[in-house]
């Protein structure tokens, strides 16, 4: 009897840790405002929930008083403000970045793609200009998370 114990133990552990992958997953829903006429803001959604995301978006008349309540410096803002977890999310930021960000949880109140950079997330055209990613603090301070060189079209 023991050893069917255990035996189903080890058949067991991949399919309840999968489990445990999803609930955390599932658990973790980004909240996105967004101008309801904006297109590019959708089409950031749509590359988050292309890349694994729950996404409840909440469309709202200015997205200036969500980036101010969720700590956003003003020199970072951008046209859509999400919130995942602990951390703010402004603007056009990769898919790619907020999955590492949630993995690694480094130091900081969120990331920021200020403006809004041709050839990011929702923003696609036949090129790209140079941008970054930055990690910013409560208190302001930035710092570069992930850089994006140009790309000719």
């Amino acid at each position: 009897m023991d050893r069917r114990r255990i035996l189903y133990t080890i058949l067991a552990a991949p399919i309840l840790g999968a489990c445990g992958v999803a609930r955390t997953q599932a658990r973790e829903t980004m909240k996105v405002f967004k101008d309801a006429s904006c297109s590019c803001c959708g089409k950031w959604v749509e590359h988050l929930r292309a890349n694994g995301f729950a996404v409840d978006v909440q469309e709202v008349a200015g997205v200036a008083e969500y980036s101010r309540r969720y700590g956003v410096p003003s020199e970072l803002r951008s046209c859509h403000t999400g919130v995942i977890g602990t951390y703010t999310i402004e603007g056009h930021v990769p898919a790619a970045d907020i999955q590492r960000l949630l993995r690694d949880r480094p130091d900081g109140k969120g990331l920021a793609v200020p403006g809004m950079p041709i050839g990011s997330p929702g923003m696609e055209g036949a090129r790209r200009q140079a941008y970054s990613v930055l990690l910013f603090t409560t208190d302001g301070a930035t710092s570069t998370f992930q850089r994006y060189p140009a790309q000719a079209g």
